[in-house]
């Protein structure tokens, strides 16, 4: 835990309601989001129990299992929902458009939207990431043969589950994680994974503190839990009892009928009220403005949207069981990048992340007191542009001579530190040569270099572009990590007769 959001706890907890820890939206929001309250039975291994999902306050779906034991029962609830879900994904199919591609030489095509699905909390996800392993290899004939919608769904789920490790990906999101991403709470993490608790300390009703709110909010009477675990007391007391019954009424059709019709009505009570967490959750978070550079992430989700949907459409297989060892190097070589990249953007796009590095010392906020926009280095083969400011800041300066900053004003300019003089009255003065970000020639455009005045703040972040690592191909892989053998059987024969 950073020190900012320590901080942010304990202000939290010291005023009874949860503390702003982003000036800004940090995710997409989707015009047509589909959200998914899954429910699963207790002591058997990912067996669904239940299922609210829409696409609005209004239009939710409850799909029931009466038995999650029964095989065939399951995977009618995989048909169920993938008549949801697939002509969801569906329509956002129909619109493409052109992204210059070689610097303009070519161009590439890709759906001008993406699907956006969000679950309560981190356990629905794994939840799909299951449904999607248990399915997706399903096929609708030979043995054991299921609905053909069934692996079709599972190869998408487990599209929605890989996307969810990409850093800063909007595909499937846990709102939990996406409200604790921009709020703090005074209660512990594992405390903040419980919804009804995390959005009484966010949003509590009038006259009551997020303290009150979220000790109401752990009464599972009042507040059921998020899913996809139920209450052990609900099982026991509520549901057993109905199971059984509809079990036991197999001769009986107006019996079974009665207990079905109970069945929804307890599993629908269990699942509405986390559905209208789940609208008012993505209320709060559009009351933020986006940043500035959580259009470009959504364009990676639309990417990879776009490439998923070509492989389907191509007859591609479905996703591996286990990535072999480069796959597997390449995939967490990927997520490394993008979780670097994903840090820098939040921190450029919001002070109060920046402020996180500046307590940190890899960043510091300066005035402007000197500049030279027009000075010129001529000591090398051909004079270039290289101006100089001089900054005042009372922040600690960390960064040695040398050192290269960039200004999250001008993300594209490098700012190498030339001088470091700590004043007499605490403040440090820092000497700037400034390169990148003011055209080719040997004068700067107005505005490209600051200003007399003008505060800055300066880190060493960057969001230069990070180039991708090289793997070997599979043929040129050892045989150690997955690649073909090297070894030669001996000839026999001529073993034999030497």
């Amino acid at each position: 835990m950073s020190t900012l959001r320590a901080l942010a706890k304990a202000q939290a907890l010291a005023a009874g309601v949860a503390q702003p820890v982003a000036t800004v939206r940090h995710l997409h929001l989707a015009q047509r989001p589909l959200v998914l309250v899954p429910l699963a039975m207790a002591g058997e291994a990912h067996a669904p129990l239940a299922a609210l999902v829409g696409t609005a306050p209004d239009d939710a779906r409850l799909l029931v299992v009466p038995q999650p034991r029964n095989r065939d029962q399951r995977f009618r609830f995989v048909t169920e929902l993938a008549g949801t879900v697939l002509p969801w994904l569906d329509g956002f199919r129909g619109v493409s458009e052109a992204v210059a591609v070689d610097r303009g030489r070519d161009v590439r095509y890709r759906y001008a939207d993406a699907p956006q699905l969000w679950v309560p909390n981190p356990a629905g996800i794994t939840f799909l990431r299951l449904l999607g392993r248990s399915t997706r290899f399903r096929r609708p004939d030979g043995e054991y043969p299921v609905h053909p919608a069934v692996p079709l769904l599972g190869r998408w789920l487990t599209f929605f589950a890989e996307r969810a490790e990409q850093p800063g990906s909007s595909a499937l999101l846990a709102m939990t994680d996406a409200l604790t991403l921009h709020w703090a709470t005074g209660q512990s993490a594992v405390e903040d994974q419980h919804l009804p608790a995390l959005l009484g300390w966010i949003d509590p009703p009038a006259g009551s503190t997020g303290v009150e709110a979220a000790a109401r909010a752990e009464d599972p009477q009042v507040c059921p839990p998020a899913g996809p675990a139920t209450d052990p007391e609900f099982d026991n007391v509520a549901l057993a009892p109905v199971m059984a019954a509809w079990a036991a009424a197999d001769d009986d059709p107006a019996a079974r009928d009665e207990a079905y019709a109970e069945l929804v009505r307890l599993l629908r009570g269990q699942l509405a009220p986390t559905w209208e967490l789940m609208w008012r959750g993505l209320g709060l978070l559009g009351g933020l403005p986006p940043g500035a550079r959580v259009a470009g992430r959504w364009a990676g989700d639309r990417d990879a949207f776009t490439g998923y949907a070509e492989h389907l459409d191509a007859d591609g297989g479905p996703q591996p069981r286990h990535d072999g060892a480069v796959a597997a190097a390449v995939r967490l070589h990927r997520l490394e990048r993008a979780a670097t990249s994903y840090a820098v953007q939040r921190a450029y796009d919001d002070p109060l992340v920046m402020a996180e590095h500046r307590l940190a010392g890899e960043a510091f906020v300066a005035d402007v007191t000197l500049a030279d926009p027009g000075r010129v280095d001529d000591s090398g083969k051909r004079p270039v542009l290289r101006p100089r400011i001089q900054v005042v800041t009372t922040e600690p300066v960390r960064m040695p001579v040398g050192a290269t900053l960039w200004s999250t004003a001008r993300p594209g300019q490098k700012a190498k530190v030339v001088f470091v003089t700590p004043a007499a009255d605490g403040r440090t003065e820092v000497v700037l040569e400034l390169s990148g970000g003011m055209g080719r020639g040997l004068t700067a455009p107005p505005g490209s270099v600051p200003q007399v005045g003008e505060r800055l703040c300066l880190t060493t972040l960057s969001e230069a572009y990070l180039p991708a690592g090289t793997f070997p191909a599979a043929e040129e892989t050892p045989w150690t990590h997955g690649g073909p053998p090297t070894y030669d059987p001996p000839d026999v024969v001529s073993s034999v007769v030497g």
